[in-house]
């Protein structure tokens, strides 16, 4: 009978079992987004986990809304996740980074004052988590058209660097439009290929 501890095959990864440890948010990032050595620390003692699934992780500053939050766009932020995937695997783990785009959740106080965008300019219910403390939401603009391709962009850049950072995989929660959905994992998949791309269902969010 098969058991929790037996090894199973996810994709391209080799998982030594069939433990895997959810995304959990920390909020140990820098303001800036840079993973730092503490976030390391914590990964590296869970790698006997069969597949480490990591915090959700940006993809762009449009579309993270969350304090301390690790984000994948820049060279400093890929920089900071290269030496947390080394410890793991150093470990012997297995991890996947988990990409996403707030949408309407972000708050313009990490835009510089601009309103998020999402997929109709709609308000979401309750407070925000800032900075500076918990905040209304703020309504959000409709993503045009024109500006698709540029979010699409954003995630195969983050794509590419989860791959130099030395990640196993990545995942990507995004908006519920199933054509945006198609297209963002189909562009992943071009970066890292369809044995290393998952996408992630969870219960609804605000």
């Amino acid at each position: 009978m098969t058991s929790l501890f037996d090894p199973i095959r996810l994709g391209a990864i080799e998982a030594p079992n069939r433990i895997l440890m959810a995304p959990l948010t920390r909020g140990r990032a820098t303001h800036g987004h840079v993973p730092t050595p503490l976030m390391g620390e914590y990964y590296s003692q869970r790698a006997s986990a069969g597949l480490i699934i990591t915090e959700a992780t940006g993809i762009s500053q449009q579309g993270l809304g969350w304090p301390n939050a690790p984000g994948l766009w820049s060279e400093e932020q890929a920089s900071g996740w290269k030496s947390i995937v080394r410890g793991v695997h150093d470990a012997g783990g297995r991890i996947v980074a988990q990409l996403w785009h707030m949408g309407r959740l972000v708050h313009p106080d990490y835009l510089d004052g601009a309103r998020p965008v999402s997929a109709s300019a709609t308000t979401a219910p309750g407070q925000a988590r800032t900075y500076e403390g918990t905040k209304p939401y703020a309504e959000s603009r409709a993503l045009e058209p024109a500006e698709i391709t540029q979010l699409i962009d954003d995630y195969r850049r983050a794509a590419e660097h989860a791959m130099a950072a030395g990640f196993d995989g990545y995942g990507g929660s995004v908006d519920n439009r199933i054509r945006l959905l198609i297209e963002v994992t189909r562009t992943l998949i071009g970066v890292a290929g369809a044995d290393r791309t998952s996408v992630r269902l969870s219960p609804p969010t605000p």
